[in-house]
């Protein structure tokens, strides 16, 4: 099977579910609702043999309605072939979990929820993975301050806004340790 037929089939079976269809060097990108999620991935994976679930991200459209978006990174080996397929959601929505699907979900989905809030119906995990338990905020959220917010946890984090000092990740060049270049770890004044 092609490409081409790999797609056309996927349009025969969803037709009206498929609501937008965008190429772009190669790749294919379908919008779809929330609501056929599981069916079409069901599908793209046990029947058109898109066995890689490269990444899943989320878009945070601040401002809009539906705020945000999630994206599904989609691989097929056997055919080298690409498939995106993107929904919105609304704020308070929930998604349907992919990870019975392609396991890989599993840690990408938990990601969005610890920096979006996105929950996911189903999950089997669905906690923090990178913020501790308890944290009260969501850091990619374009409402997030780029200084980041005062933690309430001072043996856990930071205990006041950590200064940027021209960024995230500039230090100054010097043969400190890591931990002394740091901008975050430097008083103000340095």
């Amino acid at each position: 099977m092609t490409g081409q037929e790999l797609f056309d089939s996927l349009g025969k079976l969803f037709g009206q579910k498929l609501q937008d269809k965008t190429e772009f060097r190669g790749e294919t990108t379908y919008t779809i609702l929330p609501s056929d999620l599981r069916e079409v991935a069901k599908f793209c994976r046990h029947d058109l043999s898109f066995d890689y679930l490269i990444d899943i991200t989320s878009i945070d459209n601040f401002d809009e309605d539906p705020r945000f978006e999630i994206v599904y990174e989609l691989y097929s080996m056997t055919l080298a072939v690409h498939l995106r397929l993107k929904l919105k959601i609304s704020e308070d929505e929930q998604v349907d979990t992919i990870s019975d699907i392609w396991p890989t979900a599993n840690w990408h989905e938990r990601e969005i929820y610890d920096m979006m809030g996105i929950k996911f119906k189903g999950h089997p995990d669905l906690r923090r993975i990178l913020m501790w338990d308890g944290y009260p905020f969501f850091p990619l959220r374009k409402e997030f301050p780029l200084e980041g917010l005062p933690s309430e946890m001072p043996d856990v984090a930071f205990t006041k806004a950590a200064s940027l000092e021209g960024g995230p990740f500039v230090t100054k060049p010097s043969t400190a340790t890591t931990k002394d270049r740091e901008p975050r770890a430097r008083p103000p004044d340095l």
